[in-house]
This record gives C-alpha cells, sequence and structure tokens, in this order.
C-alpha cells in the first residue's frame, strides 16, 4: 500500500452513517412520545389496556381477525389509536435505509462511481418495493 492511499471511511460511507445515526434518533424519539403517549392513556387505545392480556394466547391471525384488525398499510387509517401511533416510528426506522442510500448517490456519481450509484439505485427501487407490499409481503 502506498502512502497516497488513504485509509478510513469513503465520504458517502460517511454520510450513510451521519444520516443513519440522526434517522435511528428520529425514529427512538418518535417510539418514545407514541409510546408514552399509549401508556400514560393521553390517546386511546384500540384494545384497552386491561383487555390486552386476554389476547397474548392467540396466534397473529387470530389476534387480527377477533380484533378486526387489517393487515398491510391498512394502520394508516387507524392512527387514531395509540396503539397504531407507534407504526409511525417503525415504519420510519424500516425506512431509514432508503433515505440513507438516496443520499449518497449524488457523491457516488461525483466521484466517478457509477456502478455503485446504480447499485444505489436499485437498493432503494428493491427496499421501496417490498415495503409498498406489491410482491405480496402485505408491506411488512
Amino acid at each position: 500500500m502506498s502512502q497516497d492511499q488513504k485509509i478510513g471511511p469513503s465520504p458517502e460511507q460517511v454520510l450513510y452513517a451521519n444520516i443513519l445515526n440522526k434517522g435511528m434518533l428520529i425514529g427512538l424519539g418518535v417510539l418514545l412520545i407514541t409510546f408514552a403517549l399509549y401508556v400514560f392513556g393521553i390517546i386511546a387505545p384500540y384494545v384497552p389496556l386491561d383487555q390486552l392480556s386476554n389476547y397474548w394466547g392467540h396466534s397473529v391471525t387470530e389476534y387480527l381477525h377477533e380484533l378486526d384488525i387489517p393487515t398491510g398499510w391498512a394502520w394508516l387509517g387507524m392512527l387514531g389509536y395509540s396503539d397504531f401511533l407507534n407504526f409511525i416510528g417503525i415504519a420510519f426506522l424500516a425506512g431509514v435505509s432508503i433515505i440513507c442510500y438516496m443520499a449518497i448517490v449524488p457523491t457516488l456519481l461525483k466521484n466517478g462511481d457509477t456502478i455503485y450509484a446504480v447499485l444505489a439505485i436499485l437498493e432503494v427501487i428493491v427496499l421501496t418495493a417490498a415495503a409498498s407490499g406489491i410482491f405480496g409481503s402485505g408491506g411488512h
């Protein structure tokens, strides 16, 4: 290795890490706030806390069916309930990687790393498509 070679993270790695760190902090903050709204009863839950233990033994399918809870992205229509508000933080945390990849594309192109830029764009497309539920996964 010559002395001209730089050891350490590349600019796009630093950018990705910085965005990921800020996104994690924002997501954590949202999770803490929405959890507090739920636990302290500031916003009413869909399933009251005193009834929640009645459903612990149910399978996911039974739980969703018995309580008439829709699957996929339908939770967006249930954000009036505190037990669904926490999905905002979870969805945000799941999407932070997409934001990170989008952010590094200009740096990759500026540095002439066209193949890596294309791979980052493809990663954004794949992650977005998977999250949307078009592959039949229900978006989660």
